[in-house]
C-alpha cells in the first residue's frame, strides 16, 4: 500500500513536471493569450455601475462576478452573473453541503473501483484504492482541503446509492430548491464535461446556505489535511491546503468565512468565498479569471462591499406601514385588556443601502403570496431600480387566545373532550394555514360613515317626493279635486241636518194639531 501510494506521488509529480515543462515552452504565447482575455474581461460593462445612484463598483479581471449579501439575497455587484461557465471545483460546495445535511459525520463511506480511476492521472486526488474506507467527517476534508476527486465520487456513490452518476439528480434537485436558475451539474468534482454548467447568481445561492454551515466553513480554513493509518485505510495523508485567501498564505483576507477555488483549462480559474464585518457577511463568486486576480478581483469586491454599504433595520426605521401606529390592526385594551398590537414587523429584517442614502429612498410593497410560518404579509424594498431587502410582518404569538364557549358546552365536555379538540383544532391549522390581511379601522369607519351619510340623502330625497309634487300643473289639479271633494262633504252634511230639522218640526206641529182637536172634542 505505501508503495503504491509513493508510485502514485511520483507520476503525478512527473505529469506536473511535464506540464510545466510544456507551459515554459509555450510561455511568450500563453502570457499573450492570458493578457489578451484580462484585457476583453476587464472591457466588459458592469451592470450594478449603470444603477441609479449606485456606488461603481471596480474593475475586474473575472468575466463573471457578483458581490451578494449572505443573509438577505441582496445584489451589491453584478458582472455577466447568469452567464453560464464551467464551475470547476467549486462544483464542490455543493457536494459536500449535501453530504453535510444527509449523512453524520461518523459514517464510513467505502470506494469503489469506479470511484478511484474515473478521475484523470493529473487531477486533484489523495491517493486512494478501491475498497479503502474512510470516515465522512475526513471525505469532507479531503473535498474541502485538497479537492480530492476520487473523494467526491466516493461520497457521491455513498449518498446516490449507486454509481456516481445517480448524484447528479440529487445536485440538481437541491440546486432548484436553493434558488439557482441557470445550472445543471452532471458530476460531483467538476471535472470537465460541456453540459456540467452554471452561474455566478447560482453559485452565490448555493453559498448561502453553504456558509451558514459552520463544520463546513473550518475546513476551508484548515491549512493542513492530516489523515491517520487506520484498519480500513492503512496510509497516513499529508495534504497542504492550495488556497490563498487563507490565514497564512499570499493572500489572506482578515474576515475571511470560508472558500472554494477551483480549475480547469476551459473553466480557468473560479473561486467562491465568504467574508463578514462590522455585522454584514458577504458572498463573492467570481468565475473565468486568472490566476491570481481571482484572489486580487474578490479582495477588491469585499472591501467595495464593506466601505460602500451598511445594513438599516426595517422595523427601526419604517413609518409607512409602522405596526405599533393608531392605523394598525390592534387588539386595543378596551375588550382583550392589553394594548399590543397582533401584527409585528420582525424586528431581526434589514436592508442593505449605500451609505449616503436614507432609508425613505426605499420603496416598500406589501405582498401576500409564499408566506411561510408565522407570516401574515411581507414587504420587499426596493432603492430605485435595486432590491434591497424585505421584511415579514408577523402574528404576535404572544397575543393571548381567547376562547368563547357557553356554559352548557363547558358542562358536558369532559376533559378528554377537550383535548382531542384541541389536538383536532391544532391538526387543522397545520394542514390549512388561514390567510391574512390588513384592517386599517380608521380608514373602515370612514368609509362606512360615507355610506350611511348617502343612504340618509337619499331617503330625504325620496320622502321629499313622496310628499311634495314638483309638477305645478298636476298640483293645481289635484288641490281642486281635493277642495271640490271637501265642500261637496259638506254640503251634504249640511243639507242632512236641515232636512232632520225640518222634518223634526213638522211632526212636533202635527202633534200639536192632534192634541187641539182632542181637546176639542
Amino acid at each position: 500500500m505505501i508503495f503504491n501510494r509513493i508510485l502514485k506521488k511520483s507520476l503525478r509529480g512527473l505529469a506536473l513536471s511535464l506540464g510545466l515543462f510544456t507551459l515554459v515552452g509555450t510561455m511568450p504565447v500563453y502570457a499573450t493569450e492570458i493578457e489578451d482575455r484580462i484585457l476583453v474581461n476587464q472591457s466588459m460593462p458592469v451592470d450594478s455601475n449603470q444603477w441609479q445612484n449606485w456606488p461603481d463598483g471596480p474593475i475586474v479581471s473575472a468575466e463573471s462576478a457578483i458581490l451578494m449579501d449572505a443573509d438577505t439575497g441582496v445584489i451589491l455587484y453584478s458582472k455577466n452573473i447568469h452567464t453560464k461557465h464551467y464551475p470547476a471545483s467549486t462544483t464542490k460546495i455543493l457536494t459536500t453541503l449535501i453530504a453535510a445535511e444527509r449523512c453524520s459525520m461518523d459514517e464510513m463511506v467505502t470506494f469503489s473501483y469506479k470511484a478511484t480511476h474515473d478521475i484523470d492521472p493529473g487531477s486533484n486526488h489523495i491517493g486512494l484504492d478501491a475498497g479503502q474506507q474512510l470516515p465522512m467527517e475526513d471525505c469532507l476534508n479531503a473535498i474541502l482541503i485538497r479537492s480530492a476527486n476520487e473523494v467526491s465520487f466516493g461520497v457521491a456513490e455513498h449518498i446516490a446509492g449507486d454509481s456516481w452518476e445517480a448524484f447528479a439528480p440529487i445536485m440538481n434537485e437541491r440546486a432548484k430548491e436553493l434558488g439557482c436558475l441557470n445550472s445543471n451539474f452532471v458530476n460531483p468534482n467538476g471535472l470537465p464535461n460541456e453540459e456540467h454548467v452554471t452561474t455566478v447568481y447560482d453559485m452565490a445561492m448555493i453559498g448561502r446556505a453553504f456558509f451558514a454551515n459552520d463544520l463546513l466553513c473550518k475546513m476551508t480554513l484548515t491549512k493542513q489535511l492530516h489523515l491517520y493509518p487506520s484498519a480500513n485505510q492503512p496510509d497516513e495523508i499529508w495534504e497542504n491546503n492550495q488556497m490563498a485567501l487563507i490565514p497564512g498564505k499570499e493572500y489572506a483576507y482578515d474576515y475571511l468565512v470560508g472558500c472554494k477555488t477551483g480549475y480547469t483549462n476551459a473553466a480557468r480559474s473560479c473561486l467562491v468565498s465568504c467574508a463578514q464585518k462590522n455585522g454584514m457577511k458577504l458572498i463573492c463568486v467570481v468565475f473565468k479569471d486568472e490566476a491570481p486576480h481571482q484572489y486580487e478581483d474578490t479582495i477588491a469586491l469585499f472591501e467595495y462591499g464593506f466601505n460602500n454599504f451598511e445594513k438599516r433595520n426595517i422595523a427601526d426605521n419604517e413609518t409607512k406601514y409602522n405596526i405599533n401606529s393608531n392605523d394598525s390592526f390592534s387588539s386595543g385594551t378596551d375588550i382583550f385588556g392589553s394594548s399590543e398590537a397582533l401584527l409585528l414587523l420582525n424586528q431581526d429584517d434589514y436592508i442593505i443601502l449605500p451609505k449616503n442614502a436614507v432609508f425613505s429612498q426605499a420603496t416598500p410593497s406589501i405582498s401576500y403570496d409564499n408566506l411561510t410560518g408565522k407570516e401574515a404579509a411581507r414587504l420587499t424594498y426596493h432603492y430605485y431600480d435595486a432590491f434591497v431587502g424585505q421584511a415579514s410582518v408577523d402574528i404576535n404569538t404572544n397575543h393571548p387566545d381567547y376562547t368563547f364557549e357557553s356554559a352548557d358546552s363547558a358542562e358536558f365536555n369532559t376533559p378528554s373532550d377537550k383535548q382531542a379538540d384541541h389536538v383536532s383544532k391544532e391538526k387543522n391549522d397545520q394542514e390549512k394555514e388561514p390567510s391574512f390581511f390588513f384592517i386599517n379601522l380608521k380608514k373602515v369607519f370612514i368609509f362606512l360613515g360615507i355610506i350611511v351619510g348617502c343612504l340618509a340623502v337619499l331617503a330625504l330625497v325620496l320622502l321629499f317626493l313622496r310628499n311634495y309634487q314638483i309638477n305645478p300643473t298636476r298640483g293645481s289639479r289635484n288641490m281642486w279635486r281635493s277642495t271640490r271633494r271637501g265642500r261637496n262633504g259638506r254640503y251634504r252634511r249640511q243639507n242632512i241636518s236641515t232636512d232632520l230639522q225640518q222634518k223634526r218640526r213638522r211632526q212636533i206641529a202635527e202633534a200639536k194639531r192632534r192634541q187641539r182637536r182632542t181637546r176639542r172634542r
